[in-house]
């Protein structure tokens, strides 16, 4: 949670917002019942599609945020606005009813359910939301509204906080209210991240290992296609179904074995005859992705950057042919990527189908525009980007770029009225 780090007499003005925001809507709170509570986006450094298979991932949080004001209520409704939409909906903690599927608010309700179920007793709160994590761009903004939301439920009835817990429960708002089969890396590192950190998780145990990130030499750039194709949610659950059938069909060689996690390069290799084609080819890059993301943290703790890029170009090379959840805008990123010195390593993160890029860039080039520096890349990144989509689909698209510095997980903001 790390409230010490992110006390400050300065609030953000997402924080500002969102307080000035409660007290216009919500009347009957006084100031000092109005508390802040934040949760991040999350850019995968590598570890895609392995959640869900029991594997491992490297995430960090990131520097965009779900920012939440929110004081108690006295009765078991929960109000919420989103000032992203200028909406306003609500819910009661003992209604056992969903919203209407495709409702934001399921993010919010799922989440309190799923603590609930697990026996804490929450109180009505008043909730004002506003967030910065891009929708749409597989950085997780969902994630983050569940964990800041259920920090804050949980926060404001008093509860101990257990963050495995409440990541826990914003899965099972994605499994249960939003229908998503999703693994818990996105709430994951929501809640546990650490400034200046990747966090290596343990999908199947839920242990995790902090892996220090040296800025000094190295920035994280994260490349938005801005397009995301409706087939994303569907092929998603289809693919955790691929998975599923792979590992019925080598327990006949591997009899031990509950999920693809179990199964090391050398044993599919032996018995990779026993998977029909498109099942293979899903088996095979949970099973080298596996080896990737712990490679990559070994590089990492080595500062082998080199490394890194490398293993980071094979990993998208993989999710584009083995697991075939890539697309053209993506693939046109990484092309664009792989022209650029500058750039050691680049891959998609996230679902797949749209969304995002996350790229390793050299720092020691920022400042030299003169020759590929980050500005001149950046700016031959757009324009490359929106003249190739546009030559191969007759499309007009533009890519956004985000400068991700890892940060803190969930937490509660103070200011001087709190404090």
């Amino acid at each position: 949670m790390h409230e010490s780090e992110a006390s400050s007499r300065t609030l953000p003005t997402d924080a500002q917002s969102v307080t000035a925001a409660f007290h216009k809507l919500f009347e009957g709170h006084e100031t000092a019942e109005v508390r802040l509570f934040r949760a991040p986006g999350r850019v995968n450094l590598i570890g895609e599609h392995t959640d869900y298979n029991d594997g491992f991932v490297l995430p960090i949080a990131i520097n965009y945020h779900s920012t939440i004001a929110a004081a108690a209520r006295d009765d078991s409704r929960v109000r919420v606005h989103t000032m992203n939409r200028d909406e306003t909906l609500e819910f009661d903690l003992e209604d056992t009813a969903k919203p209407p599927r495709g409702s934001w608010l399921n993010y919010i309700a799922g989440t309190a359910r799923g603590l609930t179920e697990g026996g804490i007793a929450l109180r009505g709160a008043d909730m004002v939301l506003v967030s910065d994590v891009p929708e749409g761009g597989g950085l997780s903004s969902s994630a983050a509204l569940e964990v800041s939301a259920g920090f804050a439920l949980l926060r404001l009835a008093g509860v101990e906080v257990d963050l495995i817990n409440l990541a826990r429960a914003g899965q099972y708002a994605e499994h249960n209210y939003v229908g998503t089969r999703s693994g818990i890396m996105d709430q994951y590192i929501a809640a546990m991240g650490r400034e200046n950190h990747a966090l290596l998780i343990d999908c199947r145990s839920l242990e995790s290992a902090l892996v220090p990130l040296d800025s000094s030499k190295y920035e994280l750039l994260i490349c938005n296609t801005n397009v995301k194709h409706s087939l994303a949610n569907s092929e998603y659950n289809t693919r955790r179904a691929e998975c599923e059938k792979a590992v019925e069909l080598l327990r006949e060689a591997l009899p031990h074995i509950t999920a693809l996690r179990d199964v090391s390069i050398e044993d599919f290799k032996r018995h990779q005859d026993l998977l029909p084609d498109v099942i293979k080819r899903r088996a095979r890059h949970v099973v080298t992705e596996n080896e990737r993301t712990l490679e990559t943290v070994e590089a990492l703790r080595r500062n082998n950057m080199k490394k890194v890029g490398e293993l980071m170009y094979a990993s998208h090379v993989s999710l584009r042919d083995d697991y075939a959840v890539s697309c053209l805008e993506l693939d046109t990123l990484i092309e664009i990527a792989r022209e650029h010195e500058i750039v050691a390593g680049a891959r998609m993160t996230g679902g797949g189908f749209g969304g995002c890029t996350v790229n390793l860039v050299r720092r020691d080039t920022i400042n030299n525009t003169e020759n590929g520096g980050l500005k001149s890349f950046t700016e031959n990144l757009k324009r490359e980007y929106h003249l190739r989509i546009k030559r191969k689909t007759g499309r007009e698209l533009h890519a956004s770029i985000y400068h991700a510095v890892p940060s803190d997980g969930v937490h509660e903001l103070f200011n001087d009225v709190t404090q």
